[in-house]
């Protein structure tokens, strides 16, 4: 804190719980900052969902700091509960209850007066305040738990996987409600196993795998530090790769039908194309390719940490 105020919302260092041998989160360390959605993403057994728990108040830490709002999560526990909004993944209710009413429940729960329906329209649910929870869409339903969330006006909002298994459309309408939120301020730390949905809503991302942070920045900045850069791709064969590469003295990749040359200079997209003319072999379509999170994500988490906490690719 400085001068009173909470300088970030979530400050890790040093992170660690174990479950007898198995480091479940094996000493990380990240700040969330306010206002910023902060996506946490890693594959199943990483220590995603032990670190999101500790954060929540809902697991003790053995040993590290968490300050999430400028309090221990676990010594203050209530009080920090009173301040956060969470939606659990795949996210139920009581089957005969509508969202308005859900809302009015959660407000006598909270002790606050809200409006239900401004809550409902924030979310994009107005039209479907006294639906049942029954007879509401996936997506409807994940937008009702976002109500939710919002009934005690949080500081910060822990959404877990809040599209699984919705179709596209649904998943779309879910993010024109977050990007509504971070526009109002809120501070989201979001947990997702879709590399798109990150990459499209988060102002920075940490990778988790084997209880490490393994990456961690804007998803630009993972990208270029850790992906392969940009490339030309054209369809064609090994022998045209052989040619490219040994006329023009490029970086050239053959795999199963596609030559891709890496682009470290703006002409040498026009050079290798050059090259391929001159080689007077068939070749095929031809496109530019830069590596997406998603690309980096399997890269990545397909490594391993050694004991000096750095990461060795397989």
């Amino acid at each position: 804190m400085r001068n009173g105020e909470i300088v970030n919302p979530i400050e890790i260092s040093d992170l660690r719980k174990y479950y007898g041998d198995v480091k479940a989160v094996d000493g990380i360390k990240f700040t969330v900052k306010a206002g910023e959605v902060f996506a946490l993403l890693g594959p199943n057994g990483a220590g995603k969902t032990t670190t999101i728990e500790i954060l929540e108040g809902l697991r003790r830490k053995d040993s590290g700091e968490v300050r999430v709002l400028g309090m221990d999560p676990w010594e203050n526990g209530h009080d920090v509960h009173m301040r956060i909004g969470v939606i659990p993944q795949e996210f139920n209710f009581f089957e005969k209850t509508s969202p308005r009413e859900a809302i009015r429940l959660y407000a006598s729960l909270f002790n606050v007066k809200v409006d239900a329906d401004e809550i409902l329209r924030e979310v994009l649910l107005e039209d479907k305040a006294d639906t049942l929870f029954d007879s509401l869409s996936g997506g409807q339903k994940q937008k009702m738990g976002l109500a939710l969330s919002l009934v005690n006006s949080p500081d910060l909002l822990f959404l877990d996987e809040p599209t699984t298994g919705l179709d596209p459309n649904a998943r779309r309408a879910i993010w024109e409600v977050i990007r509504g939120l971070k526009a109002k301020g809120r501070t989201i730390v979001l947990t997702t196993h879709y590399l798109d949905e990150a990459q499209q809503l988060s102002d920075r991302v940490a990778i988790m795998d084997h209880g490490h942070i393994v990456a961690q920045g804007t998803s630009d900045e993972i990208i270029r530090q850790h992906g392969s850069g940009e490339r030309l791709e054209i369809n064609g064969s090994e022998g045209l790769a052989d040619h490219i590469r040994s006329t023009t003295g490029l970086n050239v990749h053959y795999d199963s039908g596609v030559v891709a040359i890496a682009l470290h200079k703006k002409d040498d997209a026009l050079t290798a194309l050059q090259a391929a003319k001159s080689s007077n072999m068939d070749w095929g379509d031809i496109r530019t390719k830069r590596d997406s999170l998603d690309d980096v994500f399997v890269r990545l988490v397909s490594g391993i940490v050694d004991e000096s906490g750095e990461l060795r690719v397989r």
